[in-house]
Order: C-alpha cells, then structure tokens, then sequence
C-alpha cells in the first residue's frame, strides 16, 4: 500500500515501513513526462510548481502531515529504476521475515 501518510496515520503499527523519496527535479521530471503524454501543452515550470505546492500543503496540514515515520526505511529512488527499487524492498522483506523466524 503506498500513500503519503500510510506509515504515521493508516497502518503506524506496520511491520515494514518505506519512505520513499526522489530529488525533486528528478520528481518533477517523472512527473513531467507522465504527463506530457496526457497533455503536450504542459510545462516542465508548471509540473515544478504543483510539486512544490503540494509537498507544501503535504507536509504541513494539521492532519496527518507527510513526514517518514520514525521506524520507515528511507527509499531514495533518485537514480533507480522500477526493478532495482522491487529488488531492494525484497531484500528488506527477506531480512525482516528472517529475524522474526531467527
């Protein structure tokens, strides 16, 4: 299950938790290309602004605020793509199944 406030509000009593995370001109780009294919007249400097203002909003409204929770493993995906993210979050699913049978 992925969300912005999945770990701290929805399930805090998860077994493993993963912030994930980018740089953001690598987010604004991924997002850019998502949705130039939806719509050729956007630009890179309006997918930039609904980034920042959302992370803005994200991370200070009074409820449930984007933030990693404390126990989270941090996922930065700057420079991976989709099956080297799959295979470390495996290894990490792996390592916690092992303890809890150890």
């Amino acid at each position: 299950m992925d969300g912005r406030d999945i770990g701290t509000t929805v399930f805090p009593e998860a077994e493993l938790k993963i912030f994930m995370t980018a740089e953001p001109e690598i987010r604004v780009m991924r997002r850019f290309k998502e949705m130039y294919a939806k719509n050729e007249h956007i630009t890179i400097d309006e997918i930039r602004h609904n980034l920042e203002l959302r992370d803005y909003i994200d991370t200070t409204r009074d409820e449930s605020p984007l933030r990693q929770a404390a126990d989270a493993i941090l996922l930065d995906n700057s420079n991976l793509n989709k099956e080297e993210q799959l295979n470390i979050v495996l290894e990490w699913v792996k390592q916690r199944t092992e303890k809890q049978y150890i």
